[in-house]
């Protein structure tokens, strides 16, 4: 048995015409705008982006009235500011299911994999960040005999 190195290996590869994997091509309809599903909790987020001048438009209203609270504005922006894409693209969406929370999750979500659906490029920078990867927890169901999930009546010894 000889010992071979790495570049030997990859030799052997092109030599037997084994192709490197093509390039991912940007996936863009008609408009020019790329979809996603998103998805936290029970929300789901259909997202559409396109290039734009960074207007986010959340079930006909515009972020800062769908979603008052600021750390919800920010969570959706994130994966712009880690792609270096602030106010390049806009966004229309429509979101249902859950509460505002799991709903932003889930817009956070779809606006990653459009990003990545639109510029390919992207995709090693967002999966770093964690924005690629669908968040499963969920709530836990509520046992019989029990007030909650886990939360027991209150003792009484008398």
């Amino acid at each position: 048995m000889s010992e071979q190195t790495l570049t030997d290996l990859s030799q052997l590869g092109a030599a037997a015409g084994v192709e490197a994997p093509a390039k991912a091509e940007p996936k863009r309809d008609a408009q020019g705008r790329s979809y996603a599903t998103g998805r936290r909790k029970n929300a789901v987020a259909r997202v559409w982006v396109k290039p734009g001048s960074g207007r986010i438009q959340v079930n006909g209203k515009d972020l800062p009235t769908y979603f008052a609270r600021p750390v919800l504005q920010m969570l959706i922006a994130q994966p712009f500011q880690v792609a270096g894409r602030v106010d390049q693209f806009d966004v229309v969406c429509t979101v249902s299911g859950g509460g505002l929370s799991g709903q932003a999750g889930a817009v956070r979500h779809g606006i990653s994999r459009a990003l990545t659906f639109y510029e390919p490029g992207l995709r090693p920078v967002l999966k770093q960040g964690g924005f690629l990867t669908r968040d499963s927890r969920m709530v836990e169901r509520k046992k019989y005999g029990k007030a909650k999930a886990r939360r027991s009546f209150q003792f009484s010894k008398r």
